[in-house]
């Protein structure tokens, strides 16, 4: 991260959550291994102990270090597909079930909040999917007639009623969620991971697991803190997966997200984003746009920060950016840019994985860390405490590479940075 606040993201700084963890003693002996400290092995934790298993997390930094303590925000249902094009990729079986069960995430997601008391920044506002162009509005009134057809609470939006929910004509309309909203990312995983030691799991932080075995019938986990015996393993690293096991980092391709956030602007800006609805638009690159708590406004994008929140092209971009949305501002200084990792799968839709008997790993998130991770978390409790795996949301998938990664990889990367660049002018 560059800028005046310190940390890994804004969220890193302005989370009112207390970082939790503890260091790891020694040698342990547990249920449940979980490697990852943010959504997803979180959720695991808190959702084994419930069912009365030992879960220990193993974080090799600090709670949200990866992709949860650098997400946008943004709780949103269901995943970039619309709901018929998801039914088509998973069947007749599996994807009503998909549908439905990441239909009503959000829920899932601000029910634990509430339940817990996590001190996140919540909204439950909705969230806007905006048009960028007037070609952008058949898409999104497609899938608002498909789910209307399911009974899901969402509007469709003229250019004026988007006008009027985030303070800028430059959208041509768009699409209100109802079910979802926006949490201070940070704050949401700290909450995770209080309620997870509540439950009674045990959060270790600083500690990486460096190589993983099989000895008789447990599992053991050799870390730079001692030795960790389990008879189930959950890899919960997404994006931030690596060697541990081989071929696993392999599945997916990496793309990077960064934002910028200006500081708070007070009264000036009182008319952007009124309800706090978090935003993203229908353009190819992606951009997002929010506003949290104290009155910043938080911009995004596909690809890596360029230079720093007080200059380079990632800062020009941003200003670029936010001159069109609302020129009536003015100049406005960022003070705090960063970006964090998003893994892609294939077809964009995530994946749980049985690496062998006893290790699972829930990966390819596509950008819904937030949800994703929750729901996944409660399924691999389910599957350890002995669930069917016919029940889950997606089928079980094969570890299967995705060709010429690195290529593809590093194209998209030149591709993000050459938009900002366009953009710029």
């Amino acid at each position: 991260m560059t800028g005046d606040i310190p940390g890994i993201s804004l969220w890193d700084h302005s989370a009112e959550e207390p970082e939790s963890g503890t260091p790891m003693p020694g040698d342990v002996t547990t249920d449940v291994a979980i490697v990852g400290g943010g959504y997803t092995g979180l959720a695991t934790a808190l959702y084994c102990a419930e069912k009365g298993m030992q879960a220990h997390v193993l974080e090799a930094e600090r709670i949200g270090f990866g992709g949860s303590g650098r997400n946008v925000g943004l709780v949103n249902a269901g995943v970039w597909y619309p709901p018929d094009k998801v039914r088509k990729l998973l069947g007749d079986t599996y994807g009503p079930r998909f549908i439905e069960r990441f239909g009503s995430a959000p829920g899932q997601v601000f029910d634990l909040i509430e339940m817990h008391q996590m001190r996140c920044e919540v909204t439950r506002t909705g969230t806007i999917h905006a048009a960028h162009a007037a070609q952008g509005m058949r898409g999104l009134r497609e899938r608002y007639e498909e789910w209307q057809r399911l009974g899901a609470p969402v509007e469709l939006l003229s250019r004026d009623a988007v006008a009027e929910r985030t303070g800028t004509r430059a959208f041509h309309g768009g699409l209100l969620d109802h079910r979802a909203g926006t949490v201070n990312p940070m704050g949401y995983v700290r909450g995770l991971a209080r309620a997870a030691q509540g439950a009674g799991a045990v959060v270790h932080t600083g500690v990486r697991a460096n190589a993983l075995r099989r000895d008789g019938e447990a599992w053991v986990i050799e870390t730079d803190r001692g030795i960790v015996r389990a008879e189930h393993v959950v890899l919960a690293t997404n994006a931030y997966t690596d060697t541990l096991w081989p071929g696993l980092r392999d599945i997916f391709t990496t793309i990077e997200f960064f934002q910028l956030a200006t500081p708070p602007l007070g009264a000036e800006m009182a008319h952007v984003l009124p309800g706090r609805q978090g935003v993203w638009d229908t353009g190819m690159i992606m951009t997002s746009l929010r506003r949290d708590a104290k009155g910043r406004i938080v911009l995004g994008s596909m690809g890596p920060v360029v230079g720093e929140a007080g200059r380079g092209l990632s800062r020009r971009w941003a200003a670029k950016r936010l001159e069109r949305l609302f020129p009536e501002l003015g100049p406005v200084r960022f003070e705090v840019a960063w970006h964090g990792q998003i893994a892609m799968t294939p077809d964009h839709l995530p994946r749980i994985i049985r690496l062998a008997a006893g290790v699972l790993t829930p990966i390819g998130y596509n950008g819904r860390g937030i949800t994703t991770g929750t729901v996944f978390g409660q399924c691999m409790a389910e599957l350890i405490a002995g669930g069917d795996p016919a029940d889950l949301p997606v089928p079980m998938s094969d570890l299967k590479r995705v060709p010429f990664k690195a290529v593809k990889t590093g194209a998209m990367r030149a591709g993000f940075v050459a938009h900002q660049l366009w953009k710029s002018f």
